[in-house]
């Protein structure tokens, strides 16, 4: 890729990186106290991704080591959500009256 595309990459995953605060904001925002929603955690992972591959090419230590931290945080959270929504009972419908 040339110049221009690497930054504009670079402008789309900071863009990501970005919108996972205002996700957090608006679902606080809803729920009338401070919530993390899942979209969060993906939101970071997209935006933490691509400027780890943006750091490669810059060849930035500095990004490059505070992404990959980054990524381990968000992949982790998002494995403990999907493992406490594994062990949530499924709801099941109440049985039908005769």
């Amino acid at each position: 890729m040339n110049a221009t595309a690497w930054l504009v990459w670079g402008f789309v995953f900071q863009a990501c990186f970005f919108m996972r605060f205002v996700v957090q904001w608006i679902a606080s925002e809803r729920e009338k106290r401070s919530v993390v929603p899942t979209s969060f955690w993906y939101f970071s992972l997209a935006g933490g991704m691509g400027l780890f591959i943006y750091a490669v090419h810059l060849g930035d230590p500095v990004i490059l080591v505070g992404q990959t931290t980054g990524v381990f945080i968000y992949l982790r959270n998002l494995v403990l959500i999907k493992r406490t929504a594994d062990q949530e009972p499924i709801a099941q419908d109440p049985p039908e009256q005769a």
